[in-house]
């Protein structure tokens, strides 16, 4: 995959185009991943954009390959659905020259899931210049509270 710069106006890679398009990436938001990427945890995890705001971002994610070895969703799959919610959010509130970095993550798991998609809706407690803080809650297809966490950003320079 070979982004393009922020501001090109040349056509973006055909792979990294998919990538955008199979994680449901809004078009008008193609240009905030084109400099540095998508990363290769999103697709692989099969987690799909319904919504991308700062206040308000949805995505699901399958259980299916996403489990540990018991046939339970892993923990660590909620954790990473959790933090790309945050990151995501909080980089759609940072202006142009900065990026949000994760300085802190927590999580509970409070019940399992074994199939279909679960939901993780991400609502922004704080914005602010130098820090975003999001809550995200992990659902299944039922509305059941799989995990519920919060992720803190920092606003720094992009380099």
């Amino acid at each position: 995959m070979t982004p393009n710069s922020e501001h090109s106006s040349e056509p973006l890679d055909p792979q990294f185009q998919r990538d955008l398009e199979k994680s449901g990436i809004p078009q008008e938001k193609w240009h905030r991943f084109s400099q540095h990427g998508l990363g290769t945890l999103i697709p692989k995890m099969g987690i799909f954009f319904e919504e991308l705001t700062a206040e308000y971002t949805v995505a699901t994610m399958p259980v299916a390959e996403n489990t540990q070895p018991g046939g339970l969703l892993h923990g660590g799959a909620s954790a990473a659905l959790l933090e790309t919610l945050g990151s995501f959010a909080a980089n759609e509130a940072t202006p142009e020259g900065y990026v949000a970095v994760g300085t802190e993550l927590n999580i509970s798991h409070v019940r399992s899931a074994t199939s279909g998609l679960v939901r993780g809706t991400c609502i922004a407690l704080k914005i602010g210049r130098r820090q975003c803080v999001h809550r995200i809650d992990i659902t299944d297809e039922h509305g059941k509270l799989i995990s519920t966490g919060r992720m803190t950003n920092s606003i720094i320079p992009r380099r």
